[in-house]
């Protein structure tokens, strides 16, 4: 059984009823840190320590700000002894980006970074303790985040495409041909020009090139539900879904897939 546990999943700002976009697989692999990513694993009853494997895909602060808190709960709280280390996969410069956050947020409690943290740069690696491997690719989104997506092979031979932020481009459709699980962002509504994002008109159209893949959609621009205030849901076609905070997909041995939600 593969499981994959999305927290969060709104863009940026946060519509209502969303909070930022975060996905975690087996309970092991968490793909990046927002903000407000400590709340969310105690919210799902998530041990800190448990994590094993730190994905990141860009620097923005949605996806990062998250970091020090991380690294400071497990030193403190649930890993005093340093038992768990936890692996960091990021691109090269990234060590630098994630040590200079922790220094300002919590300057003189994190300054043993490489004593808490294995820090993995490797486009292509198998996660230990895991099912999983992956390949990192690069996407489109604001280039000077170095932003990327992910590739993950469950040894089942199930493939998982975590597209990361970004808006169309051919190395998402190249993968998605192969994809059995695409997870697209859908960061902005259709008010305009936006290459860095999908909008539901850019989800429509991959959509209809990949009518058998099973598409998920995160990092929402719309409210959750009927919210009051900010944007309402679009309609989307039929076999895409749009994710809400708590969502839980289930894929079996047979690859049937369930999604379900204990907080609705």
């Amino acid at each position: 059984m593969i499981r994959i546990d999305f927290l969060g999943t709104g863009n940026a700002f946060a519509p209502h009823g969303r909070l930022h976009s975060l996905a975690l697989i087996d309970e092991k692999i968490l793909i990046d840190t927002p903000p407000t990513l400590i709340p969310q694993l105690r919210r799902k009853g998530i041990n800190i320590s448990s994590i094993e494997h730190v994905l990141f895909t860009h620097w923005h602060a949605d996806h990062t700000f998250g970091f020090p808190f991380f690294l400071l709960e497990r030193k403190y709280i649930s890993d005093r002894n340093q038992e768990k280390i936890p692996s960091i996969y990021l691109r090269p410069g990234g060590k630098k980006i994630l040590s200079n956050l922790c220094n300002v947020g919590f300057p003189g409690s994190l300054e043993d970074i490489d004593k808490t943290a294995i820090w993995i740069e490797d486009e292509e690696i198998n996660l230990i303790g895991t099912n999983w491997k992956f390949t990192r690719f690069p996407v489109c989104h604001t280039p000077e985040t170095d932003p990327h997506g992910y590739e993950l092979t469950h040894s089942s031979g199930l493939m998982l495409l975590h597209c990361g932020d970004s808006g169309p481009c051919k190395e998402i459709e190249k993968r998605a041909k192969n994809a059995d699980v695409v997870i697209l962002e859908m960061g902005m509504p259709d008010i305009g020009n936006f290459p860095h994002h999908y909008t539901p008109n850019d989800v429509r159209a991959f959509s209809d090139k990949f009518p058998d893949t099973f598409i998920l959609v995160t990092h929402n621009f719309s409210n959750s539900g009927n919210a009051i205030g900010g944007f309402a849901m679009p309609d989307l076609p039929k076999g895409v879904y749009q994710l809400e905070d708590g969502d839980v997909l289930e894929i079996s041995a047979e690859r049937d897939f369930k999604i379900s939600n204990n907080n609705k």
